[in-house]
């Protein structure tokens, strides 16, 4: 990078950080420290609770995941506006009229400690994984593409994030948010024009639309019904919207965010906020992998966008393969620009024919690319101790590096780690909160001073950033990383969702039936994982309906068993 890339790049971090350490140097007691004193206004928790789902992983992994699939993954919001609605009238009302510190304090009164200390446990297990890649994503990709250390990008990433959510606890997560989020939506919106605007003469953005429509990564809807299919309008409406129930609902990282807010109407003002901007902010993010897309129907992209591990099987004895590849590949990609110029002269004398007659060409190009790309792959995972790498996560980020002009390559890496800061500092804060109300508080220390809990609230931020480090440290390579993080999610979610909706839906059932109806519900869960190809979005209606289908089997039967 160059000294102006690296300018920019440390200038935002650190001016970032050093703000929000400044607006929360004097966060002394547990109502500041985990809710901010209850001063946030709407605005700010909008982009804080934005801040906390857009990861470094939707920067990364988004992009890449509309270069190879196409714009179908927008589908998985569709069902987010709608939860919104639901949440802001049911949930934001019963946690503000019980002036409680996390969700799950909720469950207790309702149920009983079990059931709540469960719904903790759970969300502790699933957030403490999933921050583990949080931090792993762009560390693994920013080495790989940079060539930084890929232990030190992971221990700064997680050192400085510790640092200022330790000074200043909730308060400084939303502050820091609100830039990180400036930073994000900004550094997209440049990206979009600079893509563009690197097209070759007399293709626009209204020509590299229709290259990309007919090279079919414009498929926004699918309307079919098909449960083995993750990106469909119903898997998107119905179990996007369970998803989204359960985490903006019941999951203290987002939970945290909205709790802090002035008053119950800031709240819902900053939920629907969320709801109205995330499905336009993640078109955008897509639309940016389309454009990249386009952009390598003109310009020679690599055959394996992660160099790192292309670069092993260069300098091994299979070089001579590689090589073989490239050269088929080059083939196939002049085949595909010509074709590609080809159909957007067509579209510009409104040739419909020579449009057609282009956009085969085009596709029977990209098929023998993909064919081409997956021998590469399958060389590639065979020089790495058979892992799968896939290398889509690598496409924008290698795009940006080769591409950009200097200053924006610094604005870019900027946009990524404010994304792995801003989702990993929620994390971090929404674990040591849960950590210290609901288990430390509740059971193992209750009279401790106001003081006592806030530092322990700063020792188990430590702790618990510690162990996500640890996590990232050792994480394998997964499949996209977007994907991955929304299957870890899915596994617990639907889970947690049904005992909140028992909780506050269905008044007739007890905690024990509850309790024991999540953990065979948790369960089954795994077994459908493991044992069956049902797309994961719907593992979040699926579990919620069993909770409470299988609390209101067993409560007659605990109930009886309990006389007897």
């Amino acid at each position: 990078m160059s000294k102006l890339d690296w300018g920019v790049l440390v200038g935002t971090i650190a001016f970032i950080v050093i703000y929000g350490v400044w607006k929360t140097r004097h966060t002394r007691n547990m109502q500041g420290f985990l809710k901010a004193d209850n001063t946030e206004r709407w605005w700010m928790m909008g982009l804080s609770i934005m801040a906390t789902q857009a990861s470094a992983i939707t920067f990364l992994s988004t992009p890449g995941q509309a270069f190879d699939d196409g714009m179908r993954f927008i589908q998985f919001y569709f069902g987010l506006p709608l939860a919104m609605v639901v949440l802001s009238i049911t949930a934001i009302p019963i946690y503000y009229r019980l002036k409680v510190y996390t969700a799950y304090e909720y469950l207790e009164s309702r149920f009983d400690l079990k059931t709540r200390s469960l719904a903790a446990f759970l969300f502790l297990l699933q957030r403490g994984l999933s921050t583990g890649i949080t931090i792993y994503a762009p560390a693994i990709i920013l080495s790989a593409i940079l060539g930084w250390n890929l232990t030190a990008t992971i221990l700064f990433i997680g050192v400085v994030v510790i640092f200022y959510t330790v000074v200043g606890g909730t308060k400084a997560v939303s502050q820091t948010q609100r830039l990180q989020m400036t930073v994000m939506l900004g550094g997209m919106l440049v990206a979009a024009v600079v893509v563009v605007r690197l097209l070759p003469e007399g293709v626009g953005f209204s020509e590299a639309l229709v290259v990309a429509g007919k090279m079919g990564k414009l498929n926004l809807v699918d309307l079919k019904f098909n449960p083995n299919d993750r990106y469909n309008v119903w898997s998107g409406l119905i179990g996007g919207f369970f998803l989204s129930l359960s985490y903006f609902g019941t999951d203290q990282s987002q939970v945290g965010r909205y709790l802090g807010g002035e008053t119950i109407a800031q709240s819902r003002l900053g939920l629907l906020m969320n709801g109205l901007v995330k499905v336009p902010m993640q078109f955008l993010i897509l639309l940016v992998g389309v454009l990249v897309f386009v952009f390598y129907q003109f310009h020679q992209p690599p055959l394996y966008f992660n160099q790192q591990q292309a670069d092993k099987v260069r300098n091994s004895d299979a070089a001579p393969t590689w090589q073989k590849y490239e050269a088929t590949a080059q083939e196939a990609f002049t085949e595909k620009r010509e074709a590609a110029l080809a159909l957007v002269k067509a579209h510009q004398s409104q040739d419909a024919p020579g449009v057609a007659e282009a956009a085969r060409r085009a596709q029977l190009a990209e098929t023998a690319r993909k064919s081409i790309r997956a021998e590469a792959q399958a060389l590639v995972k065979a020089h790495n101790n058979g892992v799968d790498l896939k290398d889509t996560d690598y496409v924008f980020l290698t795009f940006v590096t080769q591409q950009l002009p200097r200053g924006l390559v610094g604005l870019l890496l900027a946009v990524v780690l404010c994304a792995a800061m801003g989702s990993t500092a929620s994390a971090f804060s929404s674990l040591a909160s849960t950590t210290v109300v609901d288990v430390y508080k509740r059971s193992l220390n209750k009279t401790g001073s106001d003081q006592h809990y806030v530092n322990a609230s700063r020792w188990f931020t430590i702790g618990w950033g510690t162990v996500s480090i640890f996590f990232a440290l050792f994480a394998s390579q997964l499949e996209n990383l977007i994907q991955a993080v929304n299957i870890l999610g899915s596994l617990f979610y639907g889970t947690i969702l049904g005992v909140f909706v028992a909780a506050f839906y269905f008044k007739r059932l007890t905690g024990n039936p509850v309790f024991w109806a999540a953990v065979l519900t948790q369960g089954i869960i795994f077994l459908l994982y493991y044992a069956t190809p049902i797309a994961y979005l719907w593992y979040n209606l699926i579990g919620c309906v069993l909770v409470v289908v299988l609390a209101y089997l067993l409560q007659p039967l605990l109930r009886k068993a309990a006389t007897e």
